[in-house]
């Protein structure tokens, strides 16, 4: 099965990526912080963005809801039609081969190619693609997944001895075949994500913790309460509260950013 095949039946058959995004401690505290993290780049609107990889359209639906004049591309079926559904203009395709004319867009969001990529030669074409449908002086923002996720996450869930192997094969190239969480995944070092988008010829680029220590607060809850929902005690305070808290506090800190689990990184088109 290729790799486009086998992310087509994740998405399809065993990831709801919309009851992610809206369900979970997790992925409410990603959709924050995107919106937060990128509101610092983006040009007021209407301002054209390009969500690609952008899955069912949550965070199109913000931007456009905003005023964003948003087109979404995904490799999956399922979510462009979720993401049409949504009154988000959106298309099928692949992150390597965009469908648009260049400089057309003033912002592009790669918010799953750099994942869901495992070759460094296809992600180098998925960010020249990003750079050629931008604007000069746009922005192109990344999400990628920090290399010591599956470490402390596998830690924290008390299933480190079941996927030693894997975590130890992520840990030492960023990928492992034998990973049963997502779909031909790749991972990133905080290094390594800033070289691949500085030698892709973008220009300022930063580097940022997207989910933050306060990340792994969110990650231990919905884990042990998944089945279950939360007890009174943990809603006082509010734990999505307490870990926005605690990444806000972590962005003054650049030291920090490897203790996130995911990464936001962002580079300017000269």
């Amino acid at each position: 099965m290729t790799v486009d095949a086998e992310i087509e039946v994740h998405y399809t058959t065993r990831h709801d990526e919309a009851v992610r995004l809206s369900g979970t401690l997790k992925g409410r505290l990603e959709r924050v912080r995107v919106g937060e993290l990128l509101g610092r780049y983006l040009p007021p609107p209407p301002a054209r963005v390009a969500d690609v990889g952008g899955g069912p359209g949550v965070h199109a639906s913000w931007l456009q809801a905003a005023g964003y004049d948003v087109e979404l591309l995904d490799p999956v079926r399922r979510h462009v039609d979720q993401a049409t559904a949504a009154g988000i203009a959106s298309v099928q395709g692949d992150a390597r081969r965009l469908p648009w004319d260049n400089e057309d867009f003033d912002a592009v969001l790669l918010a799953g190619p750099m994942y869901h990529l495992p070759e460094a030669a296809d992600r180098r074409l998925a960010l020249r693609e990003a750079i050629r449908v931008l604007r000069p002086g746009g922005f192109v923002a990344v999400i990628a997944i920090n290399r010591a996720a599956n470490l402390i996450g596998s830690a924290l869930a008390n299933r480190l001895l079941e996927r030693q192997q894997v975590v130890t094969e992520i840990l030492e190239t960023g990928f492992s075949p034998d990973n049963e969480r997502m779909a031909h995944t790749t991972y990133h070092t905080v290094t390594q994500l800033r070289s691949e988008l500085v030698n892709s010829g973008l220009r300022g680029v930063t580097v940022h913790g997207l989910t933050g220590p306060g990340g792994w607060l969110t990650v231990a809850i919905d884990a042990h309460f998944r089945d279950q929902g939360l007890p009174d005690s943990l809603n006082q305070p509010d734990p999505l509260e307490t870990a926005l808290a605690c990444s806000r506090l972590a962005d003054r800190c650049p030291e920090l950013v490897p203790a996130s689990s995911l990464l936001f990184a962002v580079g300017q088109r000269a």
